[in-house]
């Protein structure tokens, strides 16, 4: 009867823990900050990557991301989409294998208009080779990879 009692305590544990936590919408390293702190437009209108600056920051999907200036940091509020990385800002690649990576912010690309980040530079080259192939692997994966 002893055995049934700790039998039924485990399966009640089991069956009741909490879920695991979801995953945030944009990857924040370190925490709450997006992009480790690199400005998003900057990539766009500089085509390198920027670090932003604490006096110019906007806290978005619920993560604080910074800007290198006031300019930059007023085109991101009236876009995010159009400046905001795919995926979250996790590894494009990663989440293309069906995984989640962090980034590296030098390791980046722009195509079609939309901002790519990656693991590492030589997950950016794998990333580079097939980058249509790689962004229909992901566009499929993240939905599921996201909850």
């Amino acid at each position: 009867m002893r055995y049934c009692f700790i039998g039924l305590l485990i399966l009640t544990a089991l069956f009741t823990a909490a879920p695991a936590p979801a995953l945030d919408p944009v990857y924040q390293e370190p925490a709450g900050l997006a992009i480790k702190g690199y400005d998003p437009v900057a990539y766009f209108t500089r085509s390198k990557p920027v670090k932003g600056s604490t006096a110019h920051t906007h806290e978005w999907m619920g993560a604080v991301w910074r800007f290198s200036s006031p300019e930059h940091r007023d085109a991101f509020i009236q876009n995010p989409e159009k400046y905001a990385p795919r995926y979250g800002g996790y590894c494009a690649w990663a989440i293309g294998q069906g995984y989640i990576a962090p980034i590296d912010p030098a390791a980046w690309s722009i195509y079609k208009d939309q901002l790519y980040l990656n693991y590492n530079q030589g997950i950016r080259r794998r990333w580079e080779r097939d980058k249509d192939g790689h962004i229909r692997l992901a566009d499929k994966n993240w939905p599921t990879l996201k909850k």
